[in-house]
């Protein structure tokens, strides 16, 4: 599957952003998907995931509370709403998805496609 992630920016400290990702083909429902995101220097780390029936999400230990996931079936898309925003949530986000996975993951090596990276730069 081929993804594309849009949504990335500069924002302000406590401002707000929302991640889209595009999946090709269609039906984002056929795959379990997620985010994950990587600061210059840093290991990547897992952001968000959501399994493929959308019943279920999990979000990293940092983003918790201020991010959500959500899936648009009519569009095909997978959204992240990230609220109150820091300076260390800067970094390249990207979207996962693999059609083999029910459930989702937090390790990366579980999801066999990855979008090409959108920057999200908060400054304090």
């Amino acid at each position: 599957v081929q993804l594309q992630a849009s949504g990335g920016g500069w924002v302000q400290a406590g401002g707000s952003l929302r991640l889209s990702c595009a999946a090709s083909p269609p039906k984002p429902s056929n795959y379990a998907m997620g985010w994950f995101r990587q600061a210059p220097g840093k290991e990547r780390e897992f952001v968000a995931g959501i399994s493929r029936s959308g019943s279920s999400t999990d979000y990293g230990d940092s983003v918790k509370g201020r991010f959500t996931l959500s899936r648009d079936s009519v569009k095909d898309t997978l959204y992240l709403q990230m609220n109150s925003l820091k300076s260390e949530d800067t970094a390249a986000y990207y979207c996962v998805a693999d059609s083999t996975r029910w459930t989702t993951s937090r390790r990366a090596s579980d999801f066999n496609s990855w979008g090409q990276g959108t920057l999200v730069t908060v400054s304090s």
